[in-house]
């Protein structure tokens, strides 16, 4: 039988799981990602037709294109039912305009989440393409096309070809490298705290020391610990003040990409990258055991914590059936979405709260699983009652020395029955349901001293940013939307801006180098507020306040006037060594390349000759006599022996130099590995 519609999606999984929804009358193909962008090897836009964009087929993409086409001959009505946010629109737009232009019936459809109700309900109401959506996206590519086209090149120029700089990308730099600032100018302070341990009968607690003479307790080096502990030992310690309340712990909202972003960061150990690939698998369908693959969770690029009211009323049911009537609040529990956030999104949950965990986990791999099971516990709890915790704070006198305790009982675990199985942890850190328990004390009687323990400390400098702390920071600020969070911290270590160690983000020479460069010649472009105001402007495109001629005419006049001053006085950066060319005698200077720092020779290109920068550690295999040198593989950094392919050690860290007794450099043994899983190529 003969399908008279066509629908078309991003995925062939998306397209799977919906061509089982909508049944024999629809065709439902995939397009593949995009089909229609700016060229790669120019500019694309029409500085003078109004920033005009020039779009082409993406190279490869004829193939997609021609099944669409093909697919869509005879058919009565398209509907572009690609991703429910901007480029989602932008991407239907181009289609409908470039491809099937000549075909009335192009429609657009929208749903946040894959399932029969969402889909079915989106193809009773069809509407035409939303033209302020599309303009909005369309000024942000090329708004993003402008700066990274026109400020690369500089960069080549200075420093090396193959490096990129972005309207978001290198505001996301600049945080990382002030932070690295930061901690290298850090002087850190001494201070001591001081710790009483005191007893009622058989209760032990712990009592530190807040006031000396009502004045806050600041004590900068060891003598005054000393003291202060000398004069303390002495007294009697008296209970002076005890304070009762009730402290009331509020679940989070469900998540939006970067809490989810974040949060899977601090407990999974998730890197953006990787949150987002499984949250698009969960989201684009998973074969649960039945015909077809089954959407597990809502879209996962979203801005906002609204949630629909179908399942409002059903996770109420669910909490109400499963932990009680006391655990559910009278009316839902509601979250305040931040400015200009779009409000039509939901939040990212659950399709079917029904659905648990524990149900999928023969289906679903481990990290799929870890991250369904932490966007599930996230929105039950949203919709419970809060936790409440007995507080009691105890002031305890010793002569002009006073001390404080506190400590915390669960009465009442509200939302953290959702989180049972994770010893007392609830979705925002990792509070225990009992804290320093105390005895039952009164006022004025006295408590038996059984020691007092100063400590030293010394203050910290800022940590450096991990993926979580990024996010977090970005989102803050306003800079960067939640599309664009992981493909910004992939590229800052895809261009060895910054690398991964341990977790967090440690800038590199070149990231500093590019950095500074663009703070010297380009202080809008890597400032955080300025960032942050053109993010909202490009949302006011969306909203009709502004329009995207203006705000791209606004941004390209001061932009112009520092390309024209950096193009003029940039020059390019010699830095000359002190070795000898070994070809022709020369001078051989630094230079950066797609791989690092390497030798070259200041004949280039009358003499080719190049040599790799060694790090001055010698290879510890025995015999060698080559040095150790930073090499780059698709699996990322390494060391490698200078005298390869002779010698095959690798290593993922510089080994360290052993010392003799006498203090000189000894030799490192070390554990050579098969180099041909590590080079590139």
């Amino acid at each position: 039988m003969k399908k008279k519609n066509l629908v078309i999606v991003e995925s062939p999984t998306k397209a799977k799981t919906i061509s089982k929804i909508l049944g024999d009358n629809f065709s439902v193909v995939s397009s593949m990602g995009h089909i229609i962008d700016l060229p790669q090897k120019k500019l694309g836009v029409n500085i003078e037709k109004g920033f005009e964009p020039e779009y082409v087929i993406i190279p490869g993409k004829q193939k997609a294109l021609a099944s669409l086409k093909k697919e869509a001959k005879d058919k009565d009505v398209i509907y572009v039912a690609t991703d429910p946010d901007r480029e989602g629109e932008a991407i239907g737009w181009q289609l409908k305009e470039r491809v099937f232009n000549k075909m009335k019936n192009v429609l657009r459809v929208t749903f946040y989440e894959i399932t029969p109700a969402a889909v079915n309900e989106a193809f009773k109401k069809p509407r035409d393409f939303d033209a302020k959506m599309i303009e909005a996206q369309v000024g942000r590519r090329v708004l993003d096309r402008i700066v990274g086209y026109l400020l690369s090149p500089l960069l080549w120029k200075k420093i090396a070809r193959g490096l990129s700089a972005g309207r978001v990308q290198s505001a996301a730099l600049r945080l990382i490298i002030d932070r690295e600032r930061e901690i290298k100018n850090f002087n850190p302070k001494e201070y001591w705290e001081i710790e009483a341990e005191l007893a009622k009968a058989q209760s032990n607690f712990i009592a530190k020391l807040d006031k000396i003479d009502n004045q806050k307790a600041e004590i900068k080096n060891k003598e005054e610990a000393e003291r202060v502990c000398q004069e303390a030992k002495i007294e009697k310690f008296i209970v002076s003040q005890i304070k009762k309340s009730e402290k009331k712990r509020y679940p989070s909202a469900p998540f939006i990409t970067s809490t989810m972003q974040q949060d899977a960061f601090n407990k999974l150990k998730f890197n953006a990258n990787k949150t987002m690939f499984l949250a698009q698998q969960l989201y684009e369908g998973i074969d649960i055991g039945q015909d077809n693959p089954v959407s597990l969770i809502t879209y996962m690029r979203t801005d906002s914590p609204r949630v629909s009211a179908e399942a409002i009323n059903e996770v109420r049911d669910y909490i109400s059936l499963s932990f009680g009537k006391d655990c559910l609040p009278e009316k839902p529990n509601y979250y305040k979405a931040k400015k200009l956030a779009q409000e039509a999104h939901e939040a990212i949950r659950p399709t079917f709260i029904a659905r648990h965990p524990e149900s999928l986990k023969s289906f679903l791999s481990l990290d799929q699983h870890k991250l369904y099971t932490l966007i599930y516990n996230r929105f039950l709890a949203s919709q419970m009652k809060p936790a409440i915790y007995a507080v009691t704070s105890v002031g305890i006198a010793a002569g002009k020395y006073l001390f404080n305790a506190s400590g915390s009982t669960l009465t009442f675990a509200g939302f953290l029955l959702a989180y049972k199985n994770n010893d007392g942890e609830d979705d925002s850190g990792n509070e225990k349901t009992e804290k320093n328990k105390m005895p039952l004390l009164k006022e004025g009687e006295a408590l038996d001293l059984l020691k007092i323990i100063p400590s030293q400390h010394f203050t910290k400098p800022p940590a450096r940013y991990s993926d979580s702390s990024l996010i977090k920071a970005l989102d803050e600020d306003g800079v960067g939307r939640p599309s664009t969070y992981a493909p910004i911290i992939y590229t800052l270590i895809l261009r060895d801006y910054a690398r991964r160690i341990k977790g967090y983000f440690n800038p590199t020479e070149l990231g500093f180098k590019v950095c500074d460069l663009l703070v010297e010649y380009f202080p809008k472009i890597v400032d955080i507020k300025f960032t942050a105001l053109m993010e909202e402007e490009l949302d006011e495109i969306e909203e009709g306040r502004l329009t995207k001629l203006k705000v791209l005419q606004d941004f390209y006049a001061p932009f112009k006037e520092s390309l024209d001053f950096a193009q003029k006085n940039i020059k390019k950066e010699v830095i000359v060594s002190e070795e000898i060319c070994e070809k022709c005698g020369k001078q051989m200077i630094i230079k950066w390349g797609r791989k690092g720092k390497f030798l070259s020779c200041s004949n280039f290109p009358e003499c080719k000759f190049s040599k790799s920068i060694t790090s001055g550690v010698k290879c510890p295999e025995p015999n060698c006599g080559g040095e150790l040198i930073e090499r780059r593989s698709r699996r990322g950094f390494f060391y490698g022996c200078s005298n390869f392919p002779k010698c095959r050690f690798v290593s993922r860290t510089l080994p360290e130099v052993p010392r003799t007794p006498d203090g000189c450099p000894g030799v490192t043994q070390g554990n050579p590995r098969k180099v041909e899983k590590m080079i590139d190529g």
